[in-house]
């Protein structure tokens, strides 16, 4: 089973400091969408791991994060894709569970529901905390530059290692669809 886990915001969705709490403020980052499609197209299972703490917050409630994952879902439909689940965590950043990143429960919960092992399975996010929890999960980490991405890759850079780096999502998947992602030397502890 060919699998990609997603971030949200700031990797298929342009990001807000102030949370998207509505399907009327979510607005996808040009190519996301094309790009999920041609994933969907090209044999991968997508799957989306992402921490919503605007919940725990109480920002957005969750029939306004049902009204945005709809609209993700029909701009897929429309262009021929979908993600086949979305995995998020709710937690108040000021009292995380096992499910928010850094920590890896989202995809190790999806590992699991699915029967696989995530190894080598690319998991694209943002942020630092992205890649550790693909790291963690056992997955492959991969980092766009859209939303919080070129920071990240500032303020990381030494730490990144061998992390694949993309400008966006679209380039992203151009690259595995291709057969282009470099090589991935093991993890060290």
């Amino acid at each position: 089973m060919k699998l990609v886990i997603l971030d949200r915001d700031g990797v298929i969705n342009e990001d807000s400091p102030n949370h998207v709490r509505s399907a009327a403020e979510w607005q996808p980052i040009p190519g996301s969408i094309e790009a999920i499609a041609r994933l969907c197209q090209g044999g991968y299972r997508v799957f989306i791991a992402t921490n919503q703490s605007g919940l725990g917050q109480k920002l957005f409630d969750y029939d306004a994060f049902s009204a945005i994952n709809d609209r993700l879902q029909g701009l897929l439909a429309e262009a021929g894709g979908r993600i086949d689940g979305i995995f998020f965590a709710p937690d108040h950043p000021q009292q995380p569970g096992p499910q928010r990143k850094p920590a890896p429960g989202m995809s190790l919960e999806l590992a699991k529901r699915l029967g696989v092992s995530l190894d080598g399975v690319p998991s694209v996010g943002d942020s630092w905390r992205d890649l550790e929890a693909a790291r963690a999960a056992g997955a492959r980490p991969i980092l766009v530059r859209t939303g919080n991405g070129r920071e990240t890759e500032r303020r990381y850079a030494e730490a990144l290692g061998d992390t694949a780096i993309y400008d966006t999502l679209a380039d992203f998947t151009v690259a595995l669809l291709s057969g282009n992602l470099p090589p991935q030397r093991p993890q060290t502890a």
